[in-house]
């Protein structure tokens, strides 16, 4: 549909943008292929509606259930109703219809956003046509905040695409990052980066953290069945030393966790953390699983309690600078309210740890 004598402004090419649940529609609208849709820029968007939002690693998150009760009630029985992934939620996944994810795509994310690991899944799924921004930013529109990136970026956009306005320059790079806490804006062709490379550390019995974690061990903690509200919940810490020189995670941190329970499944947190000299942390990242979701979100698998179990849990991708001097804490635990649930069974959890036994791998610049 090009202009036409009733509207000869119009070259009838549409672009749809928004924040949170309008950057959700935007990516949604765009995998359901509307004939005029020509361009988005999503901002804190989703790759899928169960995993990013409603059940973190299989375990419903408390934290979106103050929302549901102001402006969708009725998905408070709806989603209840589908603890599984199934094709309820296919049908709000972006993920389940990647293929059609074909439009140019500027997404904007946050590094302090909750939807950051769906906006760089869209990225890694849809390299060709999809760019990305991600700033120090917690949840909402940029503006106004650090680094504001401004609203010429969006208005290039639109005349690139809407507009087809020649010579319209696109991203420099296919990702522009900001290194939180404060390093500064960096360009990359890909995330991770290339020459990004694994380190694999151990979870030791004495609470190192460390590439040679000791002799094999076991370790167990109650599970905390009720929402933790300042106190230190029931858990298992591990720590590096003091780091010699600056290290520079980009990308996700991969925890394997070896792990049994005494009840029929279980949950499982796993918060890393930047321990300055002074004591103070500061949340990195953090991911979840729920024991009987090991498998994936289909289906449940049973747990035979007492058992041990290699359990994979995924944290949300970071761009973080641990400074020298200062420490990366790793934290297990069945709660991380209100992230997730507490809704583990009652019980104990114990870990398998030294050689043999748990371990996280950093991607490290």
């Amino acid at each position: 549909m090009a202009g036409s004598p009733a509207q000869p402004w119009s070259t009838g090419r549409i672009g749809q943008t928004g924040v949170s649940y309008g950057g959700h529609s935007s990516l949604l609208v765009a995998v359901n292929k509307p004939p005029h849709l020509a361009a988005i820029i999503p901002v804190d968007g989703i790759s899928d509606w169960y995993e990013n939002t409603i059940y973190r690693g299989g375990i419903y998150s408390a934290r979106i259930r103050d929302w549901q009760r102001s402006v969708a009630p009725d998905t408070l029985v709806t989603y209840a109703q589908h603890p599984l992934y199934d094709d309820f939620w296919r049908e709000r996944s972006v993920k389940s219809r990647w293929k059609n994810l074909d439009v140019p795509v500027l997404e904007i994310a946050g590094w302090y956003d909750r939807y950051r690991q769906g906006m760089v899944e869209n990225l890694q799924a849809r390299e060709r046509n999809v760019w990305l921004v991600s700033g120090p930013w917690v949840h909402g529109w940029p503006a106004g905040q650090p680094a504001d990136i401004g609203n010429g970026a969006y208005l290039a956009w639109w005349d690139r695409w809407l507009a087809r306005r020649p010579g319209t320059p696109l991203p420099a790079a296919r990702v522009t990052s900001y290194e939180v806490p404060g390093t500064g804006w960096q360009q990359f062709d890909s995330w991770p980066p290339a020459g990004a490379r694994p380190v694999k550390l151990g979870l030791g019995a004495d609470g190192t953290l460390a590439p040679d974690p000791g002799r094999p061990a076991t370790r167990t903690f109650e599970v905390n069945t009720e929402p933790v509200s300042g106190g230190p919940g029931q858990r298992l810490s591990f720590a590096t030393g003091p780091l010699q020189r600056d290290l520079v995670l980009a990308g996700e941190v991969q925890a394997k966790v070896r792990a049994s329970f005494t009840a029929a499944d279980g949950n499982l947190a796993v918060v890393v953390q930047d321990v300055a000299p002074d004591g103070t942390s500061t949340r990195i990242t953090q991911g979840w699983l729920k024991a009987s979701h090991r498998s994936g979100h289909e289906r449940a698998v049973p747990v035979r309690p007492g058992k041990t179990y290699d359990l994979d849990i995924r944290t949300w991708p970071t761009h973080y600078r641990v400074a020298a001097g200062h420490s990366i804490s790793v934290t297990v635990s069945s709660d991380d309210y209100p992230e997730i649930d507490s809704d583990a069974p009652a019980g104990q959890v114990s870990l398998k740890l030294g050689h043999g036994g748990s371990t996280i791998r950093l991607t490290t610049l």
